[in-house]
Parts: C-alpha cells; sequence; structure tokens
C-alpha cells in the first residue's frame, strides 16, 4: 500500500485498518489469506525500510494507492508509483494499481494541474475508489463495508479466474522462494492463480503509425471486451460504440479530439464502456445533437473535455446510469448536462461552466445523484429541475450563474443537501408552479436577491432544515 504516513497518524490509524479490513474481506471472498503489504506494519524494528519496500515492489502483485495531497507531495510515493508502472510495462499490464481517492488534491481535480502531472494522469485515467466522504464514516458502517466488499471484489476479479490462491500473500511467496533458492512457481493446476490478461489492443493514429486512422474503424473491428487506445491527432468523425469498449486517449487530453458535424460525438448504446481522457466536440451542423448522447447502460466517462454547438453537452437517458467523473463540461448552446426520461447517473467532481441555458436540466423522471461538482457561471442558471425531475444534490459549488443558482418548477422534487450556492445574479433558491423538495444544510448566502424566492402555494411542500441564509 502505497501512502503518505503522515494521513495515516493524522486520522488515527484508519488507513492502517482500512489495509487489515480490505485484507480480511479478500480473504472472506476468496477463503485464502492474502497479504497487503504496509510499511508500518511489516518492516522490523531497524530493518533498512527502502530496501524492503524496493524488495517488496519486485513480488508484490497489486498496489493499493491512497491518493492524498501529502501522496503527491512525498517523493518516495512518486517513487513508488514510478517502479511499479515499469513493473506493469514488463508484465504487459495495466490493471495492477488500485488508486483509492482518500482526500481531495488539486492535482486531481484541477484539469490544468493534472495534465502537467504524470502521476496524476496516470491515476486519473485508472478506476478508482473514492473514500473522500467515507473516511469520515466508522468502519462498522454498512455503507463503508459495502465500499470495502467492492474493492475485494475488484482484486478478487483480476486475480483469481480459476483457484483460489492468494495472490498477493508477500510474505509466504517469498519464504517459498528462499527455501527452494529457485524461482517461485506454483506447483500444479489445482488452486492455481492466474491473473486475467490485458484486453486485445486496437490503436488508433492519425500519422498511420498504429492499427486503424480512425476510431470508427477500430470500433468496428474490436470485439466486446477490447481496448481501444487513441493517439494525438483530430479525428473528425462520430463515434458510436454499440459493444463493450474501453476507448482511452493516449496523451494529453487536448491533443486528442474528435469533432462531430451533424452527429454526436459519442452515442453510447451498450451495456457497460469506459471512455477516458478524450476531447468531445459537437461542432454544430444539421439537426439536434450532443456532445454525448448515454441511452443505456453503463459509461464510465472520466477527465473528458465535452462541449456542443448543438444542444446539449451530455444527455443521459431511458434508465442509462453512467458515472461521470472529472469532466469539463462546457459550451453547451443549451445546457451542459440534462438527465430525462428516467435517466439516472452518477455525477461527481465535474466542472460545469459556460452553458448558454443551465448547467444542469433535470426532468420527466430524471434522478440522478450530483456530488462535488462545480456548477458555474452558466448564462441563465445553475441547476433546472421541472415536470418531474428529481435528483440528489449533494456537496456542489453553484456560483456565479447569471440568474437563479437553483430553480425548481412544475412537479421538480429534488433532495438538496451541503451545497454552497452563492453569487448568483438572482437568488439562490426559486421555487414556484408546483416545485418541491428537502434543502438541508446548504449555504445560500452572497446571492444578488437573498436565498429564497418560494411562491406561496409551494411553501407546504418544501422542507428547509438547517440552510444558511
Amino acid at each position: 500500500m502505497s501512502y503518505a504516513r503522515f494521513n495515516d497518524i493524522h486520522d488515527d490509524g484508519q488507513l492502517s485498518l482500512f489495509r487489515e479490513r480490505l485484507a480480511a474481506e479478500v480473504r472472506a471472498q476468496t477463503g485464502q489469506k492474502f497479504v497487503i503489504f504496509q510499511d508500518r506494519a511489516d518492516i522490523a524494528w531497524g530493518q533498512n525500510w527502502r530496501q524492503r519496500i524496493e524488495e517488496t515492489l519486485d513480488v508484490v502483485t497489486l498496489l493499493v494507492v491512497i491518493i492524498t495531497p501529502g501522496f503527491f507531495g512525498s517523493a518516495a510515493c512518486r517513487a513508488e508509483i514510478a517502479r511499479f508502472l515499469e513493473r506493469e510495462r514488463e508484465l504487459g499490464r495495466s490493471d495492477l494499481i488500485l488508486p483509492v481517492y482518500y482526500i481531495s488534491a488539486w492535482e486531481m481535480d484541477d484539469l490544468a494541474a493534472r495534465e502537467s502531472d504524470e502521476l496524476a494522469r496516470v491515476l486519473a485515467s485508472r478506476q478508482f475508489a473514492d473514500w473522500r466522504e467515507l473516511r469520515f464514516e466508522p468502519f462498522t458502517s454498512p455503507v463503508v463495508r459495502k465500499a470495502i466488499a467492492q474493492l475485494a471484489s475488484r482484486i478478487r476479479d483480476t486475480f483469481w479466474q480459476s483457484g483460489p490462491v492468494p495472490a498477493c500473500a508477500v510474505d509466504e511467496r517469498r519464504e517459498k522462494a528462499e527455501a527452494t533458492a529457485a524461482p517461485t512457481e506454483w506447483a500444479g493446476t489445482a488452486g492455481r492463480v492466474t491473473a486475467k490478461t490485458e484486453p486485445p489492443t486496437h490503436v488508433v493514429d492519425a500519422w498511420h503509425r498504429g492499427d486503424f486512422t480512425t476510431i470508427s474503424e477500430a470500433i468496428k473491428a474490436a470485439n466486446p471486451g477490447d481496448r481501444v487506445l487513441v493517439r494525438p491527432g483530430l479525428y473528425e468523425e462520430g463515434l458510436v460504440v454499440d459493444k463493450p469498449l474501453e476507448i482511452l486517449g493516449d496523451g494529453p487530453v487536448a491533443d486528442i479530439e474528435i469533432r462531430a458535424r451533424g452527429a454526436n460525438a459519442l452515442m453510447f448504446q451498450a451495456s457497460i464502456g469506459r471512455v477516458a481522457n478524450l476531447t468531445l466536440r459537437q461542432a454544430g451542423g444539421e439537426g439536434d445533437w450532443c456532445g454525448v448522447d448515454i441511452a443505456q447502460g453503463r459509461l464510465d466517462l472520466e477527465g473528458c473535455d465535452i462541449s456542443s454547438q448543438s444542444i446539449a453537452c451530455v444527455v443521459i437517458h431511458h434508465g442509462a446510469d453512467p458515472r461521470l467523473r472529472r469532466n469539463h463540461i462546457h459550451g453547451g448552446k443549451d445546457v451542459g448536462v440534462m438527465v430525462y426520461d428516467d435517466g439516472l447517473g452518477t455525477l461527481e467532481d465535474n466542472d460545469i461552466t459556460g452553458n448558454a441555458l443551465a448547467g444542469v436540466e433535470i426532468r420527466t423522471g430524471g434522478n440522478p445523484a450530483l456530488r462535488r461538482n462545480q456548477i458555474h457561471d452558466d448564462n441563465i442558471v445553475g441547476v433546472f429541475i421541472h415536470d418531474d425531475g428529481l435528483g440528489t444534490l449533494e456537496d456542489n459549488d453553484i456560483t456565479g450563474n447569471a440568474r437563479a443558482g437553483v430553480v425548481i418548477k412544475t412537479g421538480g422534487n429534488p433532495t438538496f443537501r451541503r451545497n454552497r450556492v452563492s453569487h448568483n445574479g438572482y437568488e439562490a433558491v426559486w421555487i414556484a408552479d408546483g416545485g418541491r423538495g428537502v434543502l438541508e444544510d446548504n449555504d445560500l448566502t452572497s446571492n444578488e436577491r437573498g436565498a429564497w424566492d418560494i411562491a406561496d402555494d409551494c411553501k407546504a411542500d418544501v422542507t428547509r432544515v438547517g440552510n444558511k441564509e
């Protein structure tokens, strides 16, 4: 486990306990002992800690990375990751680092900072577990127990295919190697560990130095479960993803642009998939189009720059349940993100700004969860919930919008907690025409027209508790 020791000390040993609970949960799910190396627990008094860590990295199978500001400031942590990335390359793998986002770090959340820090880019490109809220919960909490079980399942699915043998039993493996004075091998086939192989990868290169020169060709040729790696270039095409795929940008996000005119930049209509580190630009054209149209399934959309000169930057509808994390969503001719017709989804740590009407619109049964997003400087309102739209919005910053920060109308009924709604041109929250909702513990100060504008016929259906006005 790679981490800044100060964070463990500051949180009274929470990271050490996290390590113990995760190792125990892996054992519960596999039936085999699973050792997670930690310098505090595994280095005997007086032993050379740097030598031990380097020896361990030579045999460890998976590296759990605890992301905090202190982690990025630690030369030792950076060296551990560099060493392990080298080992990943030697093994032909890219799934052996498991990041756990523990405390918000500028290097991860700021797009420019992330692009200038190679370590941050690598960690942001991996599917990380977000522990920033869970760190304040006790380990006896059902939510925390479930989150640990999910992490353990990821480890299990990465390393156990046929037999239940511990994938990271570092000390046991070393003892066996020393006893036999030969390279470690698991004898026999029963109970043998078989790590998952890397998926087939199709390289797209505009300079004709890969397998394909267009992304659409790679998608067509790929089988479900394959990976498409996109190198820097301008790709003037609209993408349709209709099978489970990973599509990953290989380079600075600003240098890998998909530009579509008269089409969606990305249409997702598969059961599952992942798209990361791309610029997705809808450039107008005849008809109504989006930067990203998510019509079904669970898409992980991470670290992308998304805009649209037609209608919305991102639309989610008809039961689709994507995960949008750390995207820059801006310049929508209509809205930044629209969730409608029973669309779901989780939106976390996105920057949503500069859209013509609203940063986020939720309507007709849309019911997403929004956490820790920056929704700001939109031309009319920050968040617009209407026509029976729902949603849970927690810990977002909704600031600097030209009119109201939040508008709830015509049967809109969100749950709104711990958000900061400030410096908007009108009131923080406007509720009218049958709007409802639960609004608790929000900061609604410093808006031009005050905290509230609630129509008299709506007041009985609005719950307000603990808000700062």
